[in-house]
């Protein structure tokens, strides 16, 4: 074995022509292969590995792409590879006329999990630290008491930190696995493990061989423990975290309503299409960036949110000069009618962009995820909850820091002593109702990151967004901001327990009963319904 260390050593530095340790093995490996057997094709992998050819990588790597042949009529054996050029599976020479009837060697999950195992080991020396990297990750996955030799030998001469780390938990797992270990090295082992503290830990820990004696099963039980309590944690922070990302979706979705519902009273059944009027600002920018200036394509939000908000914010200011001006103290009247208008929008945007889904690209920069302990982040969601922190900041700033945010507050706490102190109320209500459509459509740019971009996106959203202002309280930021993030933490706390539909029905029942007791939410503000 140590031979054949040394071997798969040498040939993973490519292009080195060298004589291979075994022949025959690879010989005989080409024989099984010829069978088309599963149980066969499983002893090949380990005859090619073993043989130590400067080409196994190449023949493991095509059998588990199902570029291996077999001609039916001679039974050789012959690769495709990744040029598309037929080689001879013996020698790796080219094939200049390959027989006509070959047929593609079967792999089952059995196969692909030896060849993954196989990879594993012939990439353990590689010259590439993250070949390295990934082949000890296979074997660490494989568990292979064949591979212990190499691994060892591998984990002497690694030298990245990182790597030697991964090796050292793949021999870890080598030694739990194998009952003939000594129990000092396998308790040793089980102890490297407990360290490690991943969920794959807890498979390699919980399925130890039935004839394990009592001190590794004492230490393997302890191991385990200690690591589901610390993975209960990191599920807990998930949960929040995952909370937290919908909490500042509500947040987005629900602030633009909490302000034209806090000042004017209105409830805005076309707030929905505001969000949507945003997300499909963002489709046609990033169309005309497609078409005009594909090379801005990363910079496209940076042109959407001014516009998303300034068109939806303008819609905004045409809805309620137009209609809800004239609708002033007839609430149903305005529900009845704000719904109507959220129809006549959906509908206009079918007919411009048609019924299906568009297709939101997202920049390079909000791509991917990484990774803190046991939870993974997406670069966009965590994007998305500093783009709402930013606006939630930037609206507290305006209404406690501007002429226009102070006429806002007045007219929320008291309308008619501020229209007799000279404020022009009528002109302040089209402007938050502009403000709080505009933010709904800075709501839409976010949203169309992570959600179908459809003319029904809004309404995804707006049951949700009423329920955010009236636990938070109506018209207080600080409310909706608390209402959102506890309505998306408790709903992902929720979720695991009684699903996602029953989930959300029991957060409705339970704000119900919270207003019972606090008819005017959390944070409550004087205003035009105190008045009345």
């Amino acid at each position: 074995m140590a031979l054949v260390v040394m071997v798969l050593a040498l040939t993973s530095i490519r292009g080195t022509n060298i004589a291979y340790a075994d022949e025959g093995d690879l010989e005989t490996a080409l024989r099984l292969l010829a069978t088309k057997n599963f149980n066969d094709t499983i002893t090949a992998i380990d005859h090619i590995v073993s043989s130590g050819a400067p080409h196994a990588i190449e023949i493991i790597d095509a059998l588990g792409d199902r570029r291996l042949f077999v001609s039916e009529t001679d039974k050789s054996i012959l690769y495709r590879d990744v040029a598309g050029t037929f080689r001879d599976a013996r020698t790796s020479e080219v094939v200049a006329n390959p027989p006509a009837e070959l047929a593609a060697i079967r792999i089952n999950n059995r196969v692909r999990s030896a060849v993954a195992a196989a990879r594993g080991a012939l990439s353990l020396f590689d010259l590439d630290s993250q070949r390295r990297s990934e082949a000890a990750r296979a074997v660490f996955a494989a568990r292979d008491p064949a591979l212990l030799s190499a691994v060892e030998s591998a984990l002497e001469r690694e030298k990245e930190p990182d790597v030697a780390e991964i090796l050292k938990l793949a021999r870890a797992a080598i030694i739990v696995a194998k009952s003939d270990a000594p129990d000092n090295e396998r308790i040793e082992a089980i102890e490297i493990l407990r360290a490690y503290r991943g969920r794959d830990a807890l498979a390699i820990l919980g399925s130890l061989p039935s004839d394990t004696s009592e001190p590794i099963r004492h230490a393997a039980a302890a191991a385990l423990s200690s690591i589901e309590n610390r993975l209960a944690l990191w599920r807990a922070l998930e949960n929040t975290w995952y909370g937290v990302s919908l909490g500042s979706v509500l947040l987005l979705a629900a602030i633009g309503l909490a302000i034209t519902f806090g000042v004017m009273g209105v409830i805005n059944m076309a707030h929905g299409e505001m969000v949507m009027l945003g997300a499909y600002t963002t489709y046609v920018v990033q169309e005309i960036i497609r078409t005009s200036a594909p090379g801005l394509f990363d910079y496209s939000l940076a042109f959407a949110i001014p516009l998303a908000f300034l068109v939806a914010g303008s819609v905004g200011i045409g809805i309620e000069r137009g209609v809800i001006r004239l609708l002033y103290g007839r609430p149903l009247e305005t529900l009845l009618a704000t719904w109507g208008i959220s129809l006549i929008l959906q509908q206009a945007v079918r007919t411009i962009f048609g019924p299906t889904n568009r297709e939101v690209g997202t920049p390079s920069f909000m791509t991917g995820t990484f990774q803190v302990g046991e939870l993974a982040i997406t670069w966009n969601r965590l994007y998305i909850v500093v783009f709402a922190t930013i606006i939630f900041i930037c609206l507290l700033l305006l209404l406690r820091f501007t002429t226009f945010g102070l006429q806002i507050r007045a007219v929320t706490q008291n309308r008619r002593m501020a229209g007799s102190m000279g404020i022009p109320t009528n002109q302040i209500d089209a402007l938050t109702f502009g403000l709080g459509s505009g933010v709904a459509g800075l709501a839409g740019v976010a949203l169309s990151q992570i959600d179908n971009v459809s003319p029904n996106l809004g309404q995804s959203y707006i049951i949700d967004s009423f329920l955010v202002v009236v636990f938070g309280g109506v018209g207080n930021l600080w409310g909706t901001l608390v209402g959102a993030l506890s309505l998306g933490v408790a709903n992902k706390f929720l979720e695991p327990y009684a699903g996602a539909v029953l989930g959300k029905i029991l957060l409705l029942v339970l704000i119900i009963l919270f207003i019972q007791k606090r008819p005017r939410g959390l944070f409550a503000l004087k205003g035009r319904a105190v008045e009345a």
